[in-house]
């Protein structure tokens, strides 16, 4: 399984992706954390990383999660809501695999990438990685407006 983790102390492999924010996705800037899963051809492991991430709509919220899915040349927001996003921009910003390979990539509230995986990832790790960083930690001494 091939993973790049951008934060922390389990880095693995830190990319251009991770150090510039994404203009695709400014409207998310400093509001959400954005998780893009590109589906593969037969969306197996997309529909698999879809459904472990719907599974916990509460930790979502709570972790203010937009869930983007894009499959060939059109996006769907699974979870929370994205305007006028272009697929095209958003697969050359992330360098992510062709048309037809699942991958999912975690943005941080920052706009830079934080996590890049090829198979699914499950919700406990996702959000312990999310739970480490120090905007999520700022968070819960903010209350939602």
């Amino acid at each position: 399984m091939s993973r790049e983790l951008l934060y922390g102390a389990t880095k693995v492999e830190e990319t251009e992706g991770g150090k510039a924010a994404l203009e695709s996705l400014e409207q998310f800037r400093w509001r959400n954390r954005v998780m893009v899963i590109f589906a593969d051809k037969d969306n197996s492991r997309a529909a698999r990383q879809e459904n472990q991430l719907l599974a916990d709509r509460p930790g979502l919220e709570e972790r203010h999660m937009v869930v983007l899915k894009i499959s060939g040349s059109s996006i769907k927001p699974v979870f929370g809501a994205g305007e006028n996003l272009d697929e095209q921009t958003i697969r050359k910003e992330l360098d992510v695999p062709e048309s037809g390979e699942f991958g999912a990539v975690l943005i941080g509230k920052d706009g830079t990438v934080k996590l890049k995986v090829s198979e699914p990832v499950s919700n406990v790790e996702l959000f312990a990685i999310i739970d480490s960083m120090p905007i999520r930690a700022a968070d819960s001494l903010t209350p939602d407006i």
